[in-house]
Parts: structure tokens; C-alpha cells; sequence
């Protein structure tokens, strides 16, 4: 199998090529979880690398991200046959009161990219949202997404309701967003902050102490 050819398709954007480059590889005998580490995963991490250098920008990352969803798409049901497991589960949303989401769906690509499982609760998520999705799916992570500085405290409450819940411990909290600041992340309680999308992977990657490759 040709993994160079493949991660190209998806850094170029060129979706129906990754379905079939995919398709192909499992017809050839390759499993699921090998395309998606040679393949999607590697294309996606040079992706998110242009995108920090600026060589990328949003309209760019939003194409190969789309050309990448076309062969998880391909994969998804065979990885749930075969039990491989994400890296983690991510329960993400753009906080109660805020309806932005090209920078949370970004992210959520971004992560489906590096071999995270992510439940995207959409927009204006309540913290008793955020609380029933980690419970509900076992999450060990938790990203919130804020454009608004108004409802920047959500993120706050949204940390106190999980400490309430008693589910704190359990999730590593990650914060973004244009107003938002390491600082603010620091003040809230959160685990880590992201400026972007590419950074994003960097941080949950370091927050659970997972190593690349």
C-alpha cells in the first residue's frame, strides 16, 4: 500500500480518493486500525503542522479535514467491529450562550484526525450537557470553546458542575477560543488551553501523556 498516496489525497482535500485509497487498502488486506495510523493519521498531523507555520489556513484545514472524514467514514464501523479503541473520548461544545463553531469544529476534526473519538455536543452546551455527555460516554476529556467574552464564565460552571458530579478527576479540561487566554485557563481550573486548532491535538496529547507514532 502506498501511504505516501494517500496522505496526500487527504492533505489535498481530494475526498473521493481517500474513499477509494481506503476502500482499497481494506480490499488489499490491510486492517483498519494500520490504515488509519499510516494513513489518515500522518496526513492529518502534516496538516495541523501547515496550519501552525500558516503555510495552511481554516478554508484549507477544513478541506483536508473533509477528504480525512470521507475515509473514517470507510473505517468507522470495521475499528467497532474489531474493538480498537480511540485514544480517548473527547466531549466537546461551544459553551451555553455562545453559537460559534467553525473554531469547535476545527478541533473536532483535528482530534478525529489524531485518532480521538469525539462527541460533539454542538453549540450553546449547558454545563449540565457537558455533565451528562461524560457520564454517558465514559469521556476522559472535555473541550470547550468560547468566541464570546460574555459567556466565557460558562466555562467556569461547567468546571464546577463536573466537580459537583463528583467527575472531575476523571477528565482532562481544555479550553479555547479568540478571547480566551492560558491565564483564564489557569484561573478557571482548566487542565490546558489551545490557541487553535492544530495546538489543540498538541495539548490533549500531553494532557494524557500520549506519545505520537
Amino acid at each position: 500500500m502506498d501511504w505516501q498516496e494517500l496522505q496526500e489525497a487527504v492533505i489535498n482535500g481530494q475526498a473521493e480518493k481517500v474513499k477509494q485509497l481506503t476502500e482499497a487498502a481494506i480490499k488489499a488486506g490491510e486492517q483498519p486500525q494500520t490504515i488509519l495510523q499510516k494513513g489518515l493519521i500522518p496526513a492529518m498531523a502534516e496538516v495541523g503542522e501547515r496550519m501552525k507555520n500558516q503555510i495552511f489556513y481554516v478554508p484549507e484545514v477544513l478541506v483536508a479535514a473533509r477528504a480525512m472524514k470521507f475515509g473514517l467514514n470507510v473505517l468507522r464501523p470495521l475499528l467497532a467491529e474489531s474493538g480498537a479503541q480511540p485514544l480517548a473520548k473527547m466531549v466537546l461544545g461551544t459553551v451555553k450562550g455562545d453559537l460559534h463553531d467553525i473554531g469547535k469544529n476545527l478541533v473536532g476534526m483535528m482530534m478525529e484526525g489524531a485518532g480521538f473519538q469525539v462527541i460533539d455536543l454542538g453549540t450553546d452546551v449547558s454545563p449540565q450537557k457537558f455533565v451528562e455527555a461524560v457520564r454517558q460516554h465514559g469521556a476522559n476529556m472535555v473541550g470547550m470553546s468560547a468566541l464570546l467574552t460574555t459567556t466565557m464564565p460558562a466555562m467556569r460552571a461547567t468546571i464546577e458542575a463536573l466537580k459537583e458530579a463528583g467527575l472531575r478527576d476523571q477528565v482532562k479540561v481544555m479550553v479555547g477560543g479568540a478571547p480566551v487566554t492560558q491565564r483564564y485557563a489557569d484561573e478557571i481550573g482548566a487542565d490546558g488551553f489551545a490557541p487553535d486548532a492544530s495546538w489543540a491535538v498538541d495539548k490533549a496529547r500531553q494532557l494524557l501523556g500520549v506519545k505520537v507514532g
